[in-house]
């Protein structure tokens, strides 16, 4: 499959573009498949490709001095990562692994660096995306700091919850929820806790399972309340 303008049109980062520079992005750009687990980026190694997810969804994780995976935030379609190949030479500091069968398109960082000399959208984008990842960082290590594992899951959903809201996708529901084990390498908990957690919010009736793709949340109110508890 190659890649074409109109592929490359559905990515927000890319829409304000002109025909020819986009034509010219598809020129150098791939496409290829992956399968879960696969390692999209290796952490702390350079890459001339950045990365943009047409299907599926990847994480970026990290490793505790231990060797505990620690998984930092989702990609979701439409998005992209490996920007930090962009401004150095170093890499990604962490990595970034398929959690789910993905298709992913590879474009040249150079290319990309010529797009962005004449697209003030283009720079904005990268630089809110930035703003934005430094926050969920921050917000992510906050949680890791709180003892109590109900308030970290909750404050874990709380925090999907909002940015799917932001999104404009459909109050009081997640998309796409990950697993009760990636919740864990994300919280530094084992599935067990996160499960028995769960068992607890859905007994309360705060969340329910609605299949594999929607978590649906019933109560936010007490959710963002267990959060906001904290460890008091």
């Amino acid at each position: 499959m190659a890649v074409t303008v109109e592929l490359l049109r559905r990515f927000p980062m890319l829409q304000g573009l002109s025909e020819q520079e986009l034509e010219q992005l598809a020129q150098q750009s791939s496409i290829k498949n992956v399968s879960r687990r696969a390692v999209v980026i290796n952490g702390g190694v350079a890459s001339d490709y950045l990365c943009f997810l047409f299907e599926g969804r990847l994480q970026g994780v990290d490793f505790t001095l231990d060797g505990r995976e620690v998984g930092l935030y989702f990609v979701e379609p439409g998005d992209f990562c490996g920007e930090l190949g962009l401004y150095d030479k170093q890499g990604q500091p962490e990595s970034v692994i398929a959690l789910s069968k993905s298709q992913i398109i590879l474009m040249p960082v150079s290319a990309v660096r010529t797009a962005i000399q004449g697209s003030h959208q283009m720079v904005e984008s990268l630089f809110t995306r930035m703003a934005t990842r430094v926050r969920k960082l921050s917000a992510q290590r906050a949680l890791l700091g709180l003892s109590s594992t109900v308030a970290r899951v909750c404050g874990q959903l709380w925090m999907m919850l909002e940015e799917q809201d932001s999104l404009n996708r459909r109050e009081g529901v997640i998309a796409y929820p990950p697993t009760h084990q990636e919740l864990g390498i994300m919280l530094n908990l084992s599935r067990e806790t996160v499960t028995r957690v769960f068992q607890t919010l859905q007994t309360q009736e705060v969340v329910k399972r609605d299949g594999t793709t929607r978590l649906l949340v019933l109560d936010e109110k007490s959710l963002r309340a267990l959060f906001e508890a904290g460890d008091g």
